[in-house]
């Protein structure tokens, strides 16, 4: 903008990457430390009493092991980092789920959100709708060497009816799709496990992650027009197919209407902001950009200010030398460090102090940062311009923070579902590439948000210690506590077992109040076999008594009886 409103001027505009600071910021205090795939039960898994768990919980534990399997290999923080500073930045972000037979998996890819066109009820829609039909679309350049024209590609994913089975012809002038026929050349083939329903004349399909048989799928296609055979009524939503050339995959499926037999579209639109009354979240820096151009415009004059302060404008009068030129035709001089000028009796060097003008440039500056950091609630201490030396106390800082917590908790909001959304495609596309791990029902799984604010570790543990120790909290939240600050704990159960496994002081205690050593065992985690019953005493052989016949079933083999003549 600055070049079409200056010109060759704009080379000289500065600007220091406040809009830049400000994304990076955002991004950074959203996504929190670390990123964790959490599954709800999965805790119960292991209970701390050793008893059998219900299967609901190692179910939902296991899926939630099998997540974070996947998000490893699939570099899911990579990818998120990348898409949340396309999000932040330009309001919307995009990802995109597809099988890959050969990696066995689910590939994920981050899409830019300027190639999104959902087709959206007159382009506008309720903002909680899920379109039917998304397009990528982007132009390809032409090249002369290849003697190539310039392109537009269009990727289309939409819901349609189940259809009947389509084969691959790559014969004719252009690749397609053609219906599969059976062998009289008249009656269409269905896919198997489709049904026909001949009342409603429709077929439906019973997918692994429904309990209902469905009569929708999700249709691909991928094509290519030349931007010469595209009419100026037309747009991204409305290109005509017949001038289309269709992709073909490296298996050999023409991309014309694929069916995916998938009853969703593996796609996800994560917007920055919640969406007002359309489909589209809003830019952090939208609301900023008027402050950023007033930030540009002053460290513009700051460094030309800059320029002329360290090299000052001199004036000199009576240097000595004019014999060279006319009587007061003015001179112009080159002045460096170490010069040396003779001047005439009377002479003068004056100076041009522009310093002032620069400190109070300056002073503008600090100005419009507090500005920007009020407008877009970010305190100082987030955006790195608090001076360590004049940090208040930590309880102050916190404070600080309160005017952020209500941006995290908007842009959580937010993001919540959609990523809920993307871990249960995730495992729908596992279940759909019949991977023989993934049984079972699709369960609810969510990405957990990291601590975003400085943490003292050291007062944390000893508050969490002090509280346990008091009995006004339990162990399961003071653990949970020190991995909130960042502790090295990676499972709290696992971490509970071992702490209870050294408290022998509180066991014994337990001991003491409930009289049960199996209970104490358990808390230890160790095996207590009770004292055995003591056998009875033997009967008293009383002096006069003849001792009792032992019955010959007891006797162990060369044991006599006490009766008869055994002295």
């Amino acid at each position: 903008i600055a070049a079409l409103q200056d010109g060759s001027d704009a080379e000289d505009r500065r600007e220091f990457g406040d809009p830049a600071m400000l994304v990076a910021a955002l991004t950074s205090h959203m996504l929190g430390r670390e990123q964790t795939i959490t599954v709800a039960g999965a805790e119960d898994a292991e209970p701390a009493d050793g008893s059998t768990p219900p299967p609901d919980a190692v179910h939902a534990a296991a899926v939630q092991e099998r997540l974070r399997a996947w998000a490893r290999k699939e570099l899911f923080t990579l990818r998120l980092q990348q898409s949340e500073r396309k999000t932040v930045r330009e309001g919307d972000g995009v990802y995109t789920l597809a099988w890959d037979t050969a990696k066995k998996r689910p590939r994920l890819s981050v899409v830019d959100p300027g190639f999104y066109f959902p087709d959206l009820p007159d382009n506008a829609g309720d903002s909680s709708d899920y379109p039917d039909t998304v397009h990528f679309a982007w132009e390809i350049d032409g090249d002369l060497k290849a003697r190539t024209k310039a392109r537009l590609r269009r990727i289309t994913l939409e819901l349609g009816p189940i259809g009947t089975r389509t084969l691959s012809d790559t014969a004719g002038e252009r690749p397609a799709r053609v219906p599969a026929l059976a062998d009289d050349g008249s009656t269409p083939l269905l896919l198997p496990g489709d049904t026909y329903q001949p009342e409603a004349g429709t077929i439906s399909r019973l997918y692994p992650w429904n309990d209902e048989p469905s009569t929708l799928t999700c249709y691909l296609t991928d094509a290519e027009w030349d931007l010469d055979d595209i009419k100026a009524d037309q747009d991204v939503h409305t290109l005509d197919y017949r001038y289309a050339t269709f992709m073909t995959r490296p298996d050999g499926e023409v991309l014309d209407h694929l069916d995916l037999q998938l009853d969703f579209l593996p796609v996800i639109h994560v917007p920055n902001t919640v969406p007002e009354d359309s489909h589209w979240g809003e830019s952090s820096l939208s609301q900023l950009m008027q402050l950023f151009d007033e930030m540009a415009g002053t460290d513009t004059d700051s460094s030309l200010a800059s320029a002329t302060t360290g090299s000052p404008i001199l004036g000199i009068v009576n240097k000595g030398d004019s014999g060279r030129r006319g009587r007061g035709e003015p001179q112009m001089m080159h002045v460096q460090p170490g010069m040396v000028v003779e001047l005439q009796e009377g002479g003068n060097i004056i100076t041009v102090d522009t310093s002032p003008q620069l400190a109070e440039l300056r002073n503008k500056t600090a100005e419009l940062q507090d500005r920007l950091s009020l407008n877009a609630r970010m305190p100082a201490v987030a955006l790195g311009t608090l001076d360590p030396t004049k940090a208040p106390s930590g309880f102050s800082i916190e404070l600080s923070y309160g005017p952020m917590e209500p941006l995290m908790d908007s842009m959580h909001l937010a993001r919540d579902h959609k990523y809920q959304l993307l871990l249960k495609m995730v495992q729908r596309l596992f279940k759909a590439g019949q991977h023989p791990d993934w049984t079972g029902p699709v369960v609810d799984a969510d990405l957990m948000w990291g601590t975003y604010k400085p943490t003292d570790k050291a007062a944390t543990l000893t508050m969490v210690q002090d509280a346990v120790d008091k009995g006004v909290m339990s162990l399961e939240t003071g653990v949970k506590m020190l991995v909130d600050v960042g502790f090295p704990i990676d499972d709290i159960g696992e971490e509970i077992q071992r702490i209870q496994k050294r408290q022998f002081e509180k066991a014994r205690a337990l001991a003491d109040a409930t009289g049960d050593s199996s209970a104490v065992g358990d808390y230890l985690g160790i095996d207590i076999d009770p004292d055995p019953v003591p056998a009875p005493p033997p009967a008293p052989n009383l002096p006069g008594e003849t001792p009792p016949e032992d019955d010959p079933e007891d006797l162990q083999p060369g044991q006599q009886g006490s009766g008869g003549n055994t002295p």
